[in-house]
């Protein structure tokens, strides 16, 4: 069954298996996500969850998205940080007002894990590409340039596509088919092998793997 659950980044620390051996992991807080909409194929042409993650001051809201809250969720409903939508193979099984919290995943289980990349700014071809540099020494004038930019006649531009400098980092990130490790369904708390992307307090999503 597909799973998903929005997490905040909390950071990284390691742990040691049964064998002795130490393991890095990332921390990630996930949930408790409360189901705030629902949509369905009859009304919206597809399935899925709308679901909250994060508190937030009732006095940051503004009165249309205090509205959605109090429509879906009725009158007193506390406003949320993050509204997002997840889509999930069973969506009937969660009501209007539900949370889904970090215990719907265990131990052992295989994630795709999809974040915002570190920002890096603006970088050179060998920071950003990872080329190599020119020789240092005897002369050279050439050192941490990007090459050639192709032939001069033939096509006479440079092509499309072409390694260059230029913004680095801040793209969505997908990472493929990480273990979870450990789940702390007291405190939210899911810890999966290895680095996310992001940076702390970064927003995370969930998922169960598409490659099995």
């Amino acid at each position: 069954m597909k799973k998903a659950i929005i997490a905040k980044k909390l950071g990284m620390t390691q742990i040691f298996s049964e064998d002795g051996k130490v393991i890095p992991v990332t921390v990630l807080e996930a949930g408790p996500c409360v189901v705030v909409q629902k949509k369905t194929v009859e009304k919206d042409g597809y399935a899925a969850l709308q679901v909250g993650f994060g508190e937030i001051r009732e006095r940051l809201v503004n009165k249309p998205e205090t509205g959605h809250f109090v429509a879906h969720l009725g009158a007193g409903a506390k406003p949320k940080r993050v509204l997002k939508e997840l889509r999930l193979d069973d969506c009937d099984q969660f009501e209007v007002g539900a949370e889904i919290k970090a215990d719907m995943f265990t131990a052992g289980d295989y994630v795709d894990v999809v974040g915002t990349s570190k920002g890096k700014g603006f970088q050179g071809a060998i920071k950003r590409h990872n080329m190599h540099r020119g020789p240092m020494t005897h002369g050279s004038k050439y050192h941490r340039g990007h090459g050639s930019m192709g032939p001069g006649t033939t096509p006479g531009r440079v092509r499309k596509g072409k390694k260059l400098p230029g913004h680095m980092g801040a793209k969505r990130t997908t990472l493929q088919n990480i273990e979870v490790i450990r789940i702390d369904a007291e405190k939210n708390l899911i810890l999966v092998r290895g680095a996310v992307p992001g940076i702390k307090g970064a927003l995370i999503t969930i998922k169960s793997t598409v490659k099995v």
